[in-house]
């Protein structure tokens, strides 16, 4: 693996308001993520985000992980490519070096999916810094929210909090998608993808 930085960004909506949304589970990652690393978040001085420096993980022979940039735009969702696109600048990191963490849909809770490019899947998010980066081609860590209920809107299922239920997996789910971002920065995506791709017990 390359010894560049990664830029690794938790989408979703700032304030107390959505903190415990679904919307927001790529955010609740980067918590964790950052506390793996015994970094804390402080405000960029040229990016709308907060970000928390430090290593991650360890690589194969033993290593200190590679550098990361954990982020958190503080804008809302569907204005995110801009913090993502200064902080790529600011750090010199390749969109090949990006790893966007977020919520999916389209996909069961308590799922991890990984993949490079591709389609956004409707998420506006996404869109919005696949037009800023200029290309799809950064990595996505997908953390299954599951779909809406009934006929309940996409948007309304999304700005809501996790149901008591799922809340009691959460943690799980979170820890789960933190250690896919670990292990494709570490091993890369065939690891990952190998680990997390599976019904088999992790």
């Amino acid at each position: 693996m390359s010894d560049r930085a990664w830029l690794v960004v938790g989408l979703g909506n700032p304030g107390p308001k959505y903190a415990g949304n679904r919307h927001n589970v790529g955010q609740m990652v980067l918590d964790l993520l950052a506390e793996r690393t015994g970094a804390r978040f402080s405000k960029h001085p040229r990016a709308q985000a907060v970000v928390a420096e430090g290593r991650l993980g360890v690589l194969p022979g033993g290593a200190p992980g590679p550098r990361v940039i954990l982020a958190k735009p503080t804008t809302y969702m569907n204005v995110s490519g801009g913090p993502v696109s200064a902080l790529a600048k600011y750090y010199d990191v390749d969109p090949d070096q990006v790893v966007m963490v977020h919520d999916e849909v389209d996909i069961p809770f308590d799922t991890i999916k990984l993949k490079i490019g591709g389609g956004e899947g409707g998420h506006n998010g996404l869109r919005d810094t696949t037009k800023a980066l200029g290309t799809k081609d950064y990595y996505r860590v997908r953390v299954g929210v599951g779909r809406p209920p009934g006929r309940m809107d996409t948007a309304d299922h999304v700005l809501r909090d996790f149901s008591g239920t799922e809340k009691k997996d959460l943690p799980i789910l979170v820890d789960d998608a933190a250690d896919a971002v670990e292990l494709l920065v570490t091993e890369g995506l065939l690891a990952a993808q190998g680990k997390f791709h599976t019904s088999a017990p992790r």
